[in-house]
């Protein structure tokens, strides 16, 4: 795979349509390109779309049923519009809210704003990478805001939402600068509702655990 043709995967990586031998070599390449590291970040919302509609279709609607010239745009702008309909309400309710200490060492809980926003964090004992997790209920899913430290790049890595019923969700991807322990903050969502989710996991792209998050 050429570097130009590694740039033009960066869609069909994150929305999961490469074979296992491209989406390892592209994973390669993430580990050298910050530059495609974030986009595939802004396509967590794109991602999270298809998931739905793939949920929601039946069986017998064929998957080859040509849409409509337009359709194309009005989704990409219906993307576009709730995402920031989701960062504006997610922010309102971060600003409303009022931390205070849950049970458990390393959590705090987020009380007091409309949207039920938790907050959460901990510190990997092995690994040294610390990570904080703030989420909050959406209209199809939930809006999630990672911040993280870890000074073992360079890195690609990614947070993945499990489920309660094992499921696994990843919520957004990024890549760790060269030994940079400053905290790097980004923002992604899963379809999955907060008291749908077990726990949060941080993860290098080829599967390394960096630190657990657990969801209350």
């Amino acid at each position: 795979m050429r570097s130009q043709e590694r740039h033009r995967d960066v869609a069909a990586y994150a929305l999961g349509v490469l074979d296992e031998a491209d989406a390892f070599r592209f994973e390669d390449h993430l580990m050298e390109c910050a530059h495609c590291a974030a986009h595939v970040t802004e396509f967590g919302p794109v991602t999270r779309q298809m998931m739905l509609y793939r949920r929601s279709t039946p069986r017998f609607v064929s998957p080859m049923t040509r849409p409509g010239p337009q359709l194309l745009d009005r989704l990409m702008a219906a993307v576009a519009n709730r995402q920031r309909a989701t960062r504006r309400r997610f922010l309102y309710g971060l600003a409303a809210s009022v931390a205070i200490a849950a049970a458990g060492p390393g959590i705090m809980m987020l009380a007091g704003g409309g949207d039920g926003s938790v907050r959460m964090a901990a510190t990997d004992a092995k690994t040294g990478v610390w990570a904080q997790v703030t989420t909050a209920d959406a209209d199809m899913g939930s809006a999630v805001e990672l911040e993280v430290k870890d000074g073992a790049g360079p890195r690609a890595c990614r947070l993945v939402a499990v489920g309660r019923d094992g499921s696994e969700q990843i919520v957004t991807s990024w890549m760790v600068p060269d030994h940079d322990a400053r905290p790097i903050t980004m923002s992604g969502s899963t379809a999955m509702h907060t008291a749908e989710i077990a726990r949060y996991e941080l993860r290098t792209t080829q599967g390394e655990h960096l630190v657990t998050l657990a969801a209350h």
